[in-house]
């Protein structure tokens, strides 16, 4: 296969990748791959908690009075009362701790948590997370985090220079919330599974439930809506739901998709699918580009002159480029994204420049694509 031209990089890198695997874009994939099964799923978990033993790095309590509060109450039910003194410490950090609870969790399972502060804490390296409870959306405590953070950057400073790499005030503690609640759901239970696609589209819906009759019987699988195939349980997986979705999971289906376009202006990244089609459309990109270069010179009388003065003089140098060199260039109905690429390589548009392209070629209403932009 040819090379790709280059159109800044990513465009073209995308497209040869597209080009260069055709079959890719078509390619069947498990069902598991395409679906979640409704009630199979994790849920966020939320806690406060104080992280111990920082080197000087922790919040000033000052500034954070919350932090004080919790230092007092933790210690106060340790037996220990410090109502009213001026505590100074800066080893202490309050921080909000977060983790999913996966689906099935049992007594006992551990999870991973991650931490932020909330302070003016400037790291958490070498910080312990104390006991700390974590409640779900309904207000009840699932799980218990506590032990080391670690974090993968750091702060250093001194007088009159300071470094930080990454974001110290954020970490994680690996496996460090033990559950200790169980989310009640009986799967074994359900008369009907309903299957919940993680890419909405109807074509893609119909042929999931196609392929689960001819496996399973006619009658077994609907498709509902783009985004959901209700399936009966058989006679014979009655009891045993978990065996039927290891059966139907392992179903090979071609997936559809919406010719879409993705922009990010803020990097310049362009992704295009392969159903991306326009109309007959005549494009012309040019820019006009204006350089001052300003190279003064010095000009100073010569040696032993009676009078002068040394001056400063301007010496200015105006380019002006129209981008005369642009032609129009018209991209026939129908065009594939082979084309489209192309022909905007003909124009030597950059990815900036493709996206003030592709907007306009939607504005007139010749992109027969979704355009979205990041």
């Amino acid at each position: 296969m040819a090379q790709p031209r280059h159109v800044g990089g990513f465009l073209a890198l995308i497209t040869a990748g597209l080009l260069a695997f055709p079959l890719a874009a078509t390619a069947q994939m498990r069902i598991k791959d395409l679906v979640e099964v409704e009630g199979v799923r994790g849920n966020q978990l939320l806690g406060y908690g104080l992280v111990v033993g920082l080197n000087g790095t922790g919040d000033r309590l000052q500034n954070s009075p919350f932090t004080q509060q919790s230092l007092e109450g933790m210690l106060e039910r340790l037996g220990v009362n410090i109502t009213g003194l001026n505590v100074k410490t800066r080893n202490v950090a309050a921080v909000m701790v977060m983790a999913e609870l996966p689906p099935f969790p049992r007594q006992g399972t551990r999870v991973d948590v991650s931490i932020s502060t909330m302070g003016d804490a400037k790291s958490l390296a070498g910080g312990n997370l104390i006991a700390t409870p974590l409640m779900g959306a309904d207000g009840k405590i699932y799980a218990v985090a506590q032990g080391p953070v670690a974090t993968a950057g750091y702060a250093v400073e001194g007088a009159a220079a300071s470094v930080t790499k990454g974001v110290p005030t954020s970490g994680r503690v690996a496996n460090g919330a033990i559950v200790e609640r169980e989310v009640d759901f009986d799967l074994d239970s359900l008369s009907r599974v309903r299957l919940a696609l993680r890419n909405p589209d109807f074509s893609t819906a119909n042929r999931i439930a196609t392929a689960v009759n001819q496996t399973l019987g006619a009658g077994t699988a609907r498709a509902t809506d783009p985004t959901t195939v209700d399936l009966i349980v058989p006679a014979t997986y009655q009891g045993d739901v978990a065996a039927l979705l290891t059966r139907i999971e392992t179903i090979q289906v071609r997936p559809d998709q919406v010719a879409r376009v993705v922009i990010d202006e803020q990097s310049g990244t362009i992704v295009m699918g392969e159903n991306v089609r326009i109309s007959t459309v005549a494009i012309a990109q040019g820019n006009l580009t204006v350089r001052v270069e300003e190279t003064p010179q010095v000009s100073q009388p010569g040696p032993f002159a009676q009078q002068g003065q040394t001056t400063i003089v301007p010496r200015t140098q105006i380019t002006v480029d129209e981008g005369e060199g642009q032609r129009i260039n018209v991209l026939e109905g129908g065009v594939s994204l082979n084309d489209l690429v192309n022909g905007l390589n003909r124009l030597g548009a950059t990815p900036r420049d493709v996206i003030v392209i592709l907007q306009a070629i939607k504005a007139a209403g010749a992109l027969h694509a979704e355009l979205e932009v990041m």
